[in-house]
Formats: C-alpha cells, structure tokens, sequence
C-alpha cells in the first residue's frame, strides 16, 4: 500500500508497539496534531541523523491529548504502529504549515517462532543491567517480548536503532541485538574490573615480597 502521511521529523528511532510522549510546542506540529487526533488519522515520524530525514521510520496514532496549555502548546501521547518507507517527501503541503510523504509499508515480521534466540537476548541484557546498576520493568510476560520491546534498553546508539528499523525480520532484528550484546558485555566486563583495580590504589596492601632463589 503506498500512500500520503503526514510527518514529524525527529532524532529519534520509534518502533512499532512502543509508546511515545511528546510535547507539541510548534503551530505546524499543533495543526498536524489537531488534525490527526480530530479525524483519527496516523502521522509518520522517520528518523533524523546528522541532520538529514533518513528513509525509514513509523506511522503513529494519537492515544490521547494529556494535557493543552493556554498558548496552544500540548503534551501527546502516541503508539507507534507500522514501519514506513519514504518515496517522495512533500516540504510544502497546500494550505497546511506541516510537511509530509509518499511512502509504501514493506512487508514485516514481528514473530519468530524460535524462542531461545529471545531467551539469550534477554539474559544478555539483563546482565547488562546488573553490571550497570539498573533495573528495567518490560511490563510483559518474557515470552512475549519482541526485539522492538527491548531494543531502546540494549544499549544501542541512534544509528544503531535505526539499522535495527530497517530489518524487516524478527529473527534479523534478535541476531542482530545478540551480537551488539556480545560485543558490549564484555567491555563493561572490563570496565567493572578496572574499576575496582582503580579502587585498590591508594590503600595500604599486605603482599607478599618476591623471594630470589638461595
């Protein structure tokens, strides 16, 4: 299906699935919002990165409008729905401040039907956690858990986030998470042990003196 969408740019990476609250502060951020919660409509918001509207990002739908300030300002709540793929973007609309795009919706799958994969994925990050001191509630059962669920507490850099929008595989997208893990795991490892070789400096030691052989 190709069609047009209004759209908000922004440096972040919004999955499928996952909740996002923003503050609308701009007036063709506030006409795109009225019009999109008004007629229950989605808008997209595609990822920017070094300043550039990259080619992919995900339709969103309105959930509520939690708050409306005196200056017209609002705070949203959204949920992201579909990955989209720009075709054309559309700067100037006719009579609206916002812009948008063509885009099409390529085929995605969201199950993979190999739960140990997910397994290894998630004990991976949830040693991450424990190294980092940090405790994360996915507010799911472990078996329902996707890789959008966990992909924003893996670590990931927002190109990174990105790269894991364009996989269009759940499977793609848990290997892809195990292997950044694999690698970032073992740093922090080492980062833990320098830091408690760093605490021992400076404290009086009991050691042992070499002894030459008599």
């Amino acid at each position: 299906m190709t069609n047009f969408i209004p759209i908000f740019p922004l440096s972040v990476v919004v999955y499928p699935g996952e909740t996002l609250n923003l503050h609308i502060f701009e007036p063709r951020y506030k006409e795109l919002v009225r019009e999109c919660f008004s007629g229950k409509k989605s808008f997209g918001i595609p990822t920017v990165i070094g300043g550039k509207v990259s080619e992919m990002g995900v339709s969103v739908t309105i959930s509520e409008i939690a708050k409306e300030y005196e200056n017209g300002e609002m705070d949203i709540v959204t949920k992201g729905t579909s990955v989209f793929r720009i075709l054309e973007i559309i700067k100037s609309v006719p009579d609206k401040l916002y812009s948008g795009a063509i885009v099409n919706y390529p085929h995605n799958t969201e199950i993979y039907k190999q739960p140990e994969l997910m397994q290894l994925v998630l004990k991976a990050v949830r040693e991450l956690h424990r190294m980092l001191n940090i405790s994360k509630d996915f507010k799911k059962p472990d078996e329902e858990l996707n890789s959008y669920d966990i992909a924003h507490h893996a670590g990931l850099s927002l190109e990174e986030e990105y790269e894991l929008l364009t996989l269009l595989k759940e499977e793609q997208r848990q290997e892809y998470l195990k292997r950044h893990l694999g690698k970032v795991l073992p740093v922090i490892m080492e980062m833990e042990v320098l830091k408690e070789r760093v605490k021992l400096n400076g404290h009086f030691k009991n050691l042992s003196s070499f002894r030459f052989g008599e």
